[in-house]
């Protein structure tokens, strides 16, 4: 993986993102620290919109200047949440948030917990923290700290209580895999709780092993990400530009 091919598959992470309805205008962020780096990252310019961002259009900032003034081109929101992030959170080298609308609405009842429902909720299992405390926009320089302190002991997912979420991972497939299935999970939570009828969980030891299970999947997230990366060479080459 090189500078060119991080910047191809965050690109590629947006334009997919939007044809799925899960982002909300300009507002939400997705940012890869590049190949080789742990403090120079990637991040989506100020007011671009996901479905026609490119490779190039990409900003590079350098987190080790976190707590400083954002980039002129850089949302504040983003600079605030991000450059912390990466600069505290090892496993955060991609870092996807959104306002995606089935687990943003979970986020917003007191108290949700994502309940073991089914196979792939099952993926999520003791991998999720939940931020109950909003108090405004990301606009102040102590909020990356106290989120990068929600992420250890393998999670991967923050709800953001009457806000969003926020997933991060190793690769930009394995973190646009997990943002794809917690909205998947999200969605079956929102229709299972409509009826109005007992949830059926599943026991936490199986649960626990489905975990495992999705998580040694071999090469799961990369299958899923190349093959969208093919939908894109073929329909939207642009976004490579």
């Amino acid at each position: 993986m090189n500078e060119a091919e991080q910047r191809r598959h965050l690109a590629a992470a947006f334009r997919w993102t939007a044809r799925l309805g899960l982002h909300e205008g300009v507002a939400n962020h997705f940012s890869a620290l590049l190949p080789g780096s742990d403090t120079q990252f990637l991040l989506n310019a100020r007011g671009a919109h996901f479905s026609r961002i490119t490779a190039s259009s990409l900003l590079s900032l350098d987190a080790s200047t976190a707590g400083g003034a954002a980039h002129p081109d850089a949302d504040p929101t983003a600079w605030f949440l991000h450059a912390h992030l990466h600069r505290l959170v090892p496993h955060a080298r991609v870092i996807l948030h959104t306002h995606m609308p089935y687990a943003t609405s979970l986020a917003c009842l007191d108290g949700f917990e994502l309940q073991m429902l089914d196979q792939s909720s099952c993926r999520f299992f003791r991998r999720v923290a939940y931020d109950r405390h909003f108090s405004g926009m990301f606009l102040d320089d102590r909020e990356g700290p106290r989120l990068a302190a929600m992420l250890a002991d393998g999670v991967s997912t923050v709800f953001l209580g009457n806000h969003g979420v926020m997933v991060v991972g190793q690769t930009v497939a394995e973190a646009f895999d997990e943002l794809y299935y917690l909205e998947r999970v999200a969605q079956l939570h929102v229709y299972a709780l409509s009826t109005g009828r007992p949830l059926q969980l599943i026991p936490d030891d199986i649960a626990e092993l489905t975990c495992r299970q999705w998580l040694e999947y071999p090469e799961g997230p990369d299958l899923h990400f190349r093959a969208l990366l093919e939908i894109l060479d073929e329909e939207e080459p642009g976004y490579r530009d």
